[in-house]
């Protein structure tokens, strides 16, 4: 008899492979799902909303499907899938892990949840996020603190951080999840799961921040295949969002070696700081594809933190954080510190008049920079997080994040990740390249040129098979 905490982190590819040929029924792996977050979710607090008895009646349609009753099974049929609550759900709660719209309820779906449900996804259950999705911890006055499964004194990351902890801890066979800055990097590394932020356009958004090129929505999951697997269904033009690209771009079930790929390494990008273990784990995963074939050369990134935080704040200033600032007039006791923060540094960043050229401006430079660089090279490789982990319960108003003696002004520099919500065309793929002291995985950034989707997926699978990750918390 399988243990059910194995079949809770079966991967989604096995699973259906085992649904067709009927041995396993998708009621078992979603009930051994359900087993999973009733044993462990105490713990973890991944979940912001369950709906567990409906999932197992539709894990019941999809059972009958694959015995052959009724139509035939579709691409995610009767796989258990978390998705983001910030992606709204008609006919459920639509809070944005705030106090201040708690009772609000959605009307509408998100493209990416559409899709996921019209594949056959079950969605068991939506997962939690820090306040209006703007910190990279993940805890809110709504829903209290999300820990990270694999040492539970350290946060899972943000936003996305309800997602990567799921998928490590067995709530989940696939997630969903959103980058703005690095939200579902941020918790793929934190947490050894695979997060992609697919390229501006790839996968339709809801209005109005599908016209903000910084946004994306994309897949999360434990493996590479996984991944594509999902991204393949959420992906492709959607009427209501008019930048979603066409044609539909789907990513192969299995990908080529790495033999003769050029691979440019950079662990410092530029001039970020980066932790030791991070550093270490980094440069072993170039080793192991510099043993698979690929070419690999260290290289000098032109780009720095300043010119990469000050632009961010500039984009932020101009269009998300008038929203927080917004519900921060109407609610601001209900909102939490960090939210407030947010608002206020980013509304401080275009002040001045001119900033947003001046923001343009910086987007440009750093945009051209690694234009230059991916002319030269198929991929690359840098660390998702300049350190292994944040702690849970800490906001980091007060507390300063210090690397090698560098103090950061924000704890936000430590994510290597808003670089590339400025290059938002360039694919980025986040994948497992260790683990620290501490017993918190870390990760690496497989960065593509624009719009090369599948190379990222080639690089990243040829990581996964010579430098497998494995275990799971022992929660």
């Amino acid at each position: 008899m399988t243990d059910l905490t194995d079949l809770a982190h079966l991967p989604a590819t096995e699973a259906l492979s085992r649904f067709r040929d009927r041995s396993l029924s998708p009621v078992e792996l979603m009930s051994a799902v359900i087993a999973r977050a009733e044993a462990v979710e105490s713990k973890v607090n991944a979940l912001a909303e369950r709906t567990f008895e409906e999932a197992l009646a539709a894990a019941r349609e999809a059972e009958a499907r694959y015995g052959g009753k009724g139509p035939a099974p579709r691409a995610l049929e009767g796989l258990p899938v978390a998705t983001k609550e910030e992606q709204p759900l008609a006919g459920r709660r639509s809070t944005d892990g705030s106090l201040a719209f708690r009772d609000e309820i959605a009307d509408e779906t998100h493209p990416v949840v559409e899709r996921v449900q019209s594949a056959g996804g079950i969605v068991h259950a939506r997962t939690t996020t820090p306040e209006f999705s703007c910190a990279a911890f993940t805890q809110s006055r709504l829903w209290g603190v999300t820990r990270n499964p694999w040492n539970l004194e350290f946060s899972p990351g943000g936003s996305s951080g309800g997602a990567g902890a799921a998928l490590a801890a067995g709530l989940t066979t696939l997630a969903t999840g959103s980058d703005i800055g690095g939200s579902i990097r941020i918790p793929a590394s934190f947490t050894g799961t695979v997060g992609y932020k697919p390229p501006y356009g790839r996968v339709p958004a809801m209005a109005p921040f599908n016209l903000d090129t910084y946004c994306h929505d994309g897949p999360m999951a434990r493996t590479v295949a996984d991944c594509a697997l999902l991204q393949n269904v959420i992906a492709g033009p959607h009427p209501l969002d008019a930048v979603s690209l066409r044609p539909k771009v789907t990513l192969p079930e299995r990908f080529d070696g790495v033999e003769g790929v050029r691979v440019a390494l950079s662990v410092h990008l530029g001039d970020w700081p980066v932790d030791p273990e991070v550093d270490a784990n980094t440069r072993a995963v170039a080793e192991a594809l510099r043993a698979a074939g690929a070419v690999v050369e260290e290289v000098e990134v032109p780009i720095t933190r300043a010119e990469v935080m000050e632009a961010a704040m500039i984009h932020f200033g101009s269009v998300f954080g008038p929203y927080v600032t917004s519900v921060a007039a109407e609610h601001g006791d209900l909102l939490t510190a960090y939210a407030l923060d947010f608002a206020e540094r980013t509304a401080e960043a275009v002040r001045e008049p001119g900033s947003i050229l001046r923001g343009l401006e910086l987007e440009a430079g750093v945009q051209r920079k690694l234009g230059t660089l991916l002319d030269r090279y198929d991929v690359l490789l840098c660390p998702t997080t300049a350190i292994p982990a944040l702690r849970a319960d800490d906001d980091y108003l007060s507390t300063k994040v210090v690397i090698g003696g560098v103090e950061l002004d924000s704890y936000m520099e430590a994510a290597m990740t808003t670089v590339f919500n400025i290059a938002s065309r360039c694919p980025v793929l986040s994948v497992p390249s260790g683990f620290a002291s501490t017993g918190v995985p870390t990760g690496v950034q497989v960065v593509g040129r624009t719009y090369d989707d599948a190379t990222v997926f080639r690089v990243a699978s040829a990581i996964e098979a010579v430098r497998p990750w494995s275990g799971r918390p022992a929660l």
